[in-house]
């Protein structure tokens, strides 16, 4: 039963890309240096795990309907976030708007959508393997979000953080996206927001 409705999902969610989606500096490593040779924990140990702890800081009537991964059985979450294969880069672009050019500079992923209409909530988290990448990687991701032709309406606005060694983008309602930029701020100290922008 559990592998039907995952499979249902999945095609569902196929469709519904198809038909809405788009077309078209902090640390290198897992840990970070602060300045005095010292080094920091990592914020966490993969982006699922990043995207977990905001999720989870959600009160149960706060949240959507939230699905979450790739279209693999595997990876797919009917009940909030999931792990993103970097190895489609054509289906990180169209799904979460991350630009097929610079899938060779992170590598994890991990994704959060909304359940009825990826153009009401879409994030993905993506581990920079690289900091010296993670100003360049940013500006690529909003230009290739905003450059997108929406087929279903326009998400309202887009909002890009940084945490650690990760970046963060996520576009959709703007209560919904100013809600989860308050969640990722009081969930990670450190984080810090790069775009808040609205998408015409």
């Amino acid at each position: 039963m559990k592998k039907i409705a995952a499979i249902l999902l999945a095609t569902i969610l196929t469709f519904s890309l198809a038909a809405c989606g788009g077309n078209n500096g902090n640390s290198g490593g897992s840990e970070s240096g602060n300045g005095s040779g010292e080094t920091e924990e990592p914020v966490a140990e993969n982006a699922l795990e990043l995207l977990n702890t905001v999720w989870s800081s959600y009160a149960e009537d706060e949240k959507f309907p939230a699905s979450g991964g790739d279209s693999s059985e595997e990876n797919m979450s009917m009940e909030g976030p999931g792990k993103f294969s970097i190895e489609d880069a054509a289906m990180l672009d169209s799904t979460l708007g991350f630009p097929q050019a610079s899938v060779g500079e992170i590598d994890d992923a991990a994704s959060l959508m909304h359940m009825m209409n990826a153009n009401n909530f879409t994030c993905g988290a993506f581990h920079v393997k690289d900091a010296g990448t993670m100003e360049d990687l940013t500006t690529a991701i909003k230009d290739n979000i905003m450059q997108r032709q929406w087929l279903c309406g326009f998400p309202e606005k887009l909002v890009i953080m940084t945490v650690g060694d990760y970046v963060l983008s996520f576009f959709g309602s703007g209560d919904i996206v100013d809600t989860f930029q308050g969640k990722v701020s009081a969930a990670y100290e450190g984080a810090q927001v790069v775009c808040d922008e609205p998408i015409a």
